[in-house]
């Protein structure tokens, strides 16, 4: 069958159903909540290289912060650690093992950290 001439398979009015059951996932701060001081949060430093070809990540979890501050904070990691990363889920992706040394910017700017993870 030529491109030109595909065939509809599957149609509907509303659109895909499936996705109106999922909720929103907002960052933590995302639902007009303040952000709160990192004298007031612990970091939770996680390990992970599922998904990732064998590569392993840093995730920063468990922040409460608006998505532009955690962008900030993000950029400010990622310059401190000379590695790239980015922002999703609500949680910060390092690239490589950068624990301790994230643990060492994270404790500079007033957060309590804990590694997590093997």
């Amino acid at each position: 069958m030529n491109k030109n001439h595909a065939r509809t398979v599957w149609s509907s009015d509303g659109g895909d159903q499936r996705k109106k059951d999922l909720p929103p996932t907002p960052s933590p701060a995302g639902r007009g909540e303040r952000s709160l001081l990192p004298q007031q949060q612990t970091a939770y430093l996680h390990r992970d290289s599922k998904g990732r070809g064998g590569q392993s990540v840093t995730l920063i979890k468990n922040l409460v912060l608006s998505e532009e501050e955690m962008k900030l904070l993000a950029k400010h990691i990622k310059q401190a650690c000379g590695v790239g990363g980015t922002v999703k889920h609500g949680a910060i992706e390092i690239q490589s093992e950068q624990r301790e040394k994230i643990a060492a910017v994270l404790q500079k700017l007033g957060y309590k950290v804990k590694l997590a993870g093997g």
